[in-house]
């Protein structure tokens, strides 16, 4: 009952902000397109529910530039003004609310992370792939990219095994409030940050929530 609900308050607020925030849509898409050029929207294959592929979507905000060896250049270099102003407002994010109407997010759930990173996590953290990705979390607002890896898988492992209606209301309530502070918005964090490698002989600090049980 509670998954069914779960999803028809995901397919109701998407769709409705997908309505909402067509206008600023379209505007980002267009200043994408003038920036950047084609195409607009980055793509992406990423691990969902059990582990399942899907292809998340997000402005693109970062030039394709490559060394003389055809390695990509750090994202420092390769982000645009306007790639830094669409992280730090998490406008480009929006188009993952695509991937929420067609199940493979929720508005709610640990952030869907990179497919490299499958084989590195521990049986522990691995559960954090029990629950549908989503555009918001625990993780991102106690800390995000400031706490370890370990630490923010952990909460995604506590998010899981504590999941409802009520701790999603919050978190979402939460994740407002950083937007329009400015703070701890960006989902995927800042730009190079360190690759997860896996746990290695590291206790996790035990997981703050970031609200009231």
């Amino acid at each position: 009952m509670q998954r069914t609900a779960k999803r028809a308050i995901d397919l109701v607020g998407a769709s409705i902000g997908l309505v909402v925030l067509a206008i600023p849509l379209a505007v980002v898409a267009a200043l994408v397109r003038l920036t950047l050029g084609t195409p607009v929207v980055f793509r992406q294959i990423r691990p969902g529910l059990h582990g399942r592929l899907f292809q998340m979507y997000k402005f693109r905000t970062m030039r394709d530039l490559k060394d003389a060896a055809g390695n990509e250049l750090p994202d420092h270099v390769r982000i645009t003004p306007l790639g830094r102003f669409l992280r730090r407002t998490s406008l480009d994010e929006l188009p993952e609310l695509i991937n929420v109407v067609r199940g493979e997010m929720s508005l709610v759930g640990p952030r869907p992370l990179l497919v490299e990173y499958l084989e590195r996590y521990s049986p522990e953290q691995a559960r954090r792939h029990d629950a549908v990705p989503g555009i918001t979390g625990l993780a991102q607002i106690n800390g995000r990219n400031m706490r370890s890896w370990d630490d923010r898988l952990a909460l995604d492992v506590w998010y899981v095994d504590h999941a409802s209606l009520w701790l999603d209301i919050r978190i979402l309530a939460q994740t407002v409030v950083r937007l329009v502070r400015g703070s701890e918005v960006s989902a995927d964090g800042d730009l190079d940050v360190p690759r997860f490698r896996g746990t290695r002989d590291h206790t996790p600090v035990a997981p703050s929530t970031g609200v009231r049980t």
